[in-house]
């Protein structure tokens, strides 16, 4: 029987390796060809840039960790979509129901919303992420590779890993079963205070590679298109536009360094005889002036005349792949490059990159990393069951308007305002109710708010002159009658 179940988990290993293998022999055969479409084949366009044609996640994670606007491609995408609360709601329940109040408990306890931007952008940088979920079943580390445990379950700790970190180890081989061809466990490598007291109080190494049962796990991939195991990382299509921007910014930063510092063309003058010792003082002299901070050369019978300093601005041309590099990943360039503040003409690049986000929220993190773990938390009992056998996820309004855009609205209402109520004519032209409502842009229920308590004024104003009227006229010479004065006490 050992020897059946040994065989049975040596074909899924091969079936993962074969599949793993597939796909980069894929990757690999594209790549091949990358560059070599001009001149039938006799030009290698990659190879004479300096382009990479095969990329492997550590190059991904190299871009990620020292190119800045690498970065900014991962992270602001991730930052946007996960700011703000994250909550859970049955809609058809008036009171709160035991499911939100559980959600907000547990996302609290474990900081939820940060483990799932930490997978989502480490499965932007690699082809996939996962989430670790520790169960209070695991006692030992040979625990990881067995099915979960059905019935009522304990979270201990919620860890986000790399596709480098969690390397799928099989996959389900069987054609009758429903998840064919989808990872049946992984190999992670674990960090010895990763888990914390969860494993066995014995001493762990640095680091432990341990084999984990798919149940026990969170997938999340994101760009899929024929493999929906592996997708596409978000810096493979833009590799060559990042290649590109660090050789101009960093070859502007060199053109600087060495034209802002001129270079010294020296004439020995005629006639002159300079000594061994001349001539080694000579190149000390320049070697300090090149490789340090040294200022002046001092030598006789030779004549120094500064060479003219080459300096280009570098702008246009970082623009350019700035340019490309936002068309291909949907991020507008001033929200890409952090200068969308104080622009006036960023509130169309605002408004495309809140929709990117509200479309990615809808499109990526719901699906694949917000409900299928809640999913899995109702299955272990970690959280209870929806009342209507559904509930919806509740983001944080990307459209609602900042303080200061509060106060900017009001004063711009205010002036529109005083300028309608100042003009003669303006009720002749424009009903009050049109303007309120399309100058003012308020709503019906503003509108009757303004307009119930206008007739409250005015029936104040005309209940004041009915209890105080003006006094009568007199003849002169006439003693006026006394006015009661009545005083009205308004809420």
């Amino acid at each position: 029987m050992e020897r059946v179940r040994t065989s049975k988990v040596n074909i899924n290993e091969q079936a993962a390796r074969l599949q793993t293998l597939s796909a980069l022999v894929s990757r690999a055969n594209l790549s091949a060809g990358l560059g070599m479409d001009q001149f039938n084949g006799e030009r290698d366009i990659y190879e004479a840039l300096g382009y990479k044609k095969t990329l492997m996640f550590s190059d991904y994670a190299s871009r990620y960790l020292r190119q800045d606007i690498a970065r900014a491609v991962i992270d602001r995408p991730a930052k946007a979509t996960w700011q703000g609360p994250l909550l859970l709601q049955e809609s058809s329940q008036a009171e709160e129901t035991e499911l939100e109040r559980a959600w907000k408990s547990l996302s609290k306890e474990f900081g939820l919303k940060t483990k799932f931007n930490q997978v989502d952008r480490l499965s932007g940088i690699g082809c996939y992420g996962v989430l670790l979920l520790g169960l209070d079943d695991v006692k030992k580390p040979d625990d990881f590779k067995k099915q979960v445990t059905i019935g009522k379950r304990t979270l201990k700790y919620v860890k986000p890993f790399s596709e480098n970190s969690a390397k799928i180890a099989s996959y389900e081989a069987d054609t009758k079963n429903k998840r064919y061809g989808l990872p049946l466990t992984y190999n992670i490598t674990i960090a010895a205070n990763e888990t914390g007291s969860t494993l066995s109080n014995a001493t762990m190494p640095s680091t432990q590679t341990v084999e984990v049962h798919y149940t026990r796990v969170i997938h999340v991939v994101d760009d899929v298109l024929e493999n929906e195991v592996l997708g596409s990382p978000k810096l493979e299509v833009v590799f060559n536009r990042l290649a590109d921007l660090e050789k101009i910014v960093g070859g502007d930063a060199e053109m600087f360094w060495r034209g802002a510092r001129p270079g010294y063309q020296g004439v020995v003058n005629k006639d002159f005889q300079m000594t061994p010792d001349a001539k080694k003082d000579l190149k000390d002299q320049i070697d300090e002036y090149e490789h340090h901070l040294r200022r002046m050369l001092v030598n006789e019978g030779v004549t120094y005349s500064a060479l003219e300093g080459q300096i280009s601005d570098p702008v246009n041309h970082v623009d350019i792949q700035i340019q490309m590099i936002s068309t291909v990943t949907g991020i507008p360039k001033r929200i890409l490059t952090g200068t969308e503040r104080g622009e006036l003409s960023s509130n169309q690049d605002a408004s495309e990159w809140k929709s990117y986000v509200g479309g990615r929220r809808l499109d990526h993190a719901e699906p694949h990393i917000v409900r299928p773990f809640v999913d899995r938390m109702m299955e272990l009992e970690i959280l209870p069951d929806a009342i209507d056998e559904d509930y919806e996820v509740v983001w944080s309004d990307l459209y609602s308007k900042s303080e200061a855009d509060l106060v900017k609205i009001g004063m711009d209402r205010s002036t529109a305002l005083k300028n309608y109520v100042s003009s003669p004519m303006a009720e002749a032209v424009i009903s009050p109710d049109a303007f309120l409502e399309y100058f003012l842009g308020l709503d019906d229920n503003q509108i009757q708010i303004i307009k119930k308590q206008g007739l409250s004024d005015i029936e104040k104003e005309q209940l004041m002159i009915s209890l105080n009227p003006p006094a009568p006229v007199t003849k002169p010479g006439t003693v006026k009658p006394p006015v009661k004065k009545v005083r009205v006490r308004t809420a």
